[in-house]
């Protein structure tokens, strides 16, 4: 084919604009965890807090990262740049490559993570008996998520406050009795604690995520193919 495919350029277009929009809902998706009061329920002691957003700052980094390379994929579809062209392609590719690598490694590691999610929910519950005030920013937080998931401390209930627990008023007040109460120094708390919630909502963030990732794979399998051929296109014409 001597000429640029009309239809295969503006095919490149549309799935990079796709790749670039796919790149804005990452980074969204990721700045919402990062900042979420739910998220901070759950990892937002100084003492674990870095370590834990480490996968979110990655995410921040590849959203930012996919943007920049639909935005060369666009350009170069429309201005026929084979250099652009080539930088989406190769920086597409390392990406894909890095995707399949995290989502081996992610199924090979399962039941370690899943180890080390308990052991550092296991780990936070002595902060909730603290009296640091480091400590206070990660109790507050595990009371916004107590209220919103009507649950009560993180692994053994309300005992998990020891002496903190007369230090606030409302703590795990059983407003809603279809949910099972018991009685805890004279007061009705929740009964079910909090790990169990805490799983949960990681276990459906995880299961966005992998959706995410399985639809952006395909478009960019689908943007590999387009800018190599249009890439050829462009140098036979």
């Amino acid at each position: 084919m001597a000429g640029v495919s009309a239809c295969i350029k503006y095919s490149m277009f549309t799935f990079n604009f796709l790749f670039w929009l796919c790149g804005i809902l990452i980074l969204a998706l990721a700045i919402w965890v990062r900042v979420s009061n739910d998220s901070q329920a759950i990892f937002g002691s100084e003492d674990v807090g870095s370590s834990s957003y480490v996968a979110v700052d990655i995410l921040i980094a590849v959203g930012a990262i996919i943007m920049i390379l639909g935005f060369l994929g666009c350009c170069g579809a429309i201005k026929k740049s084979r250099c652009m062209l080539l930088l989406f392609f190769i920086g597409l590719l390392l990406i894909l490559l890095l995707q399949v690598a995290t989502g081996i490694l992610g199924a090979v590691f399962k039941s370690k993570s899943d180890r080390i999610v308990n052991e550092t929910l296991y780990e936070n519950t002595k902060l909730l008996s603290a009296t640091g005030e480091s400590e206070k920013q990660f109790q507050e937080a595990i009371i916004v998520f107590q209220e919103e998931f009507k649950c009560c401390g993180l692994v053994n209930g309300a005992a998990d406050w020891g002496n903190n627990f007369q230090h606030y008023p409302e703590l795990c007040a059983c407003l809603d009795k279809q949910r099972p109460c018991q009685s805890y120094n004279g007061k009705q708390v929740y009964k079910e604690t909090c790990i169990s919630f805490i799983k949960d909502f990681l276990a459906k963030n995880l299961i966005i995520v992998i959706g995410i990732s399985f639809g952006l794979a395909v478009i960019e399998i689908l943007g590999l193919v387009f800018s190599m051929v249009l890439y050829c296109q462009i140098g036979n014409r």
